[in-house]
């Protein structure tokens, strides 16, 4: 995607190099204490199956636990430490590597994008932030890890991202190229509009009365949303898409998916346990925001949320 250079305003804070500040209540950074912090999620996502694979791999293998779920957002309340930033500014952080400059074009372009629709509709736009961590980091929702992926906090308004996830992203699971990056940060940055509209809380609060397997669906219905918020924006962009950059997307998509994800890590897929939608949702939804460009086409939770 042939995006601009960012726009030097967008609102960038760097923790890479700060040392993560440590996990809190998680009892220090060390790979035990990191993996018996993250099984209740392993659970959530992959069963009990997925903790006893998790438990086996660190046991036997030694290996650091990777969750590359996708992108999504956690919630909090946990302040954020004090770092060190490795740029002093925006335009030396967002030219760290080339990684960082990918993300920050594709923020800044949504940024811009989002605010006009916005102001179309006469809706009040926030600008959010984007943070740029090392392995560890913190955040207003707690903890950031780069095992958790890519991720979007309401709490404090922060799409927070380990640019080596772009590299797995490619590596392990085959989804290169530039438009499979701004699909990460465009999906992080639908949380965003989420949040400013309400719907994120509304979520939270059914969640909250509901049973766990109804939840995840709702947490389905919200990660879906999110990608269709992400197609929108390419759609709004679509003078600056190359070729490729549909397959790209799709091919990130289908990678990402809850049925893929777990039948490569356990071998057979739990429905019920689903947080963020199948291979086949995911392009389905980023296909539509594509091809309608309109966030009224958006609607994943068919009157879910009354």
């Amino acid at each position: 995607m042939r995006l601009d250079d960012f726009d030097p305003n967008i609102n960038v804070e760097d923790q890479r190099g700060s040392g993560g500040g440590g996990f809190g209540g998680f009892g220090g950074g060390g790979g035990g204490g990191l993996l018996f912090a993250f099984l209740p999620m392993i659970f959530s996502r992959f069963g009990c199956f997925g903790v006893a694979i998790a438990l086996g791999l660190f046991l036997f293998l030694g290996g650091g636990l990777q969750m590359l779920g996708g992108g999504g957002q956690i919630s909090g309340s946990s302040a954020p430490t004090e770092a060190r930033r490795a740029g002093s500014d925006t335009a030396s952080s967002c030219t760290l590597d080339a990684g960082s400059k990918v993300a920050c074009n594709a923020f800044s372009s949504a940024d811009k994008t989002w605010a006009a629709i916005f102001a179309k509709s006469g809706q009040r736009f926030e600008q959010p932030k984007l943070v740029f961590y090392d392995g560890q980091g913190q955040s207003g929702c707690g903890a950031a890890q780069s095992a958790m992926g890519p991720f979007y906090c309401p709490q404090d308004q922060g799409v927070y991202l380990d640019t080596s996830f772009f590299q797995e992203l490619a590596q392990k699971f085959g989804a290169s190229g530039d438009f499979a990056q701004d699909y990460v940060i465009a999906h992080e940055f639908g949380h965003h509009i989420q949040n400013l509209l309400g719907t994120s809380d509304r979520v939270s609060s059914l969640q909250r009365r509901s049973s766990e397997v109804d939840g995840n669906k709702l947490s389905v219905m919200l990660e879906l949303q999110a990608d269709c918020f992400a197609g929108v924006w390419a759609a709004q962009n679509r003078d600056r898409m190359d070729p490729d950059d549909l397959q790209e997307g799709m091919t990130a998509a289908k990678a990402i998916g809850d049925d893929t994800l777990q039948r490569e890590m356990q071998g057979r897929v739990v429905p019920d346990s689903f947080t963020h939608g199948t291979s086949e949702q995911r392009m389905t939804w980023l296909k539509r925001g594509i091809d309608s460009g309109d966030p009224a086409q958006c609607d994943t939770f068919a009157g879910a949320l009354g």
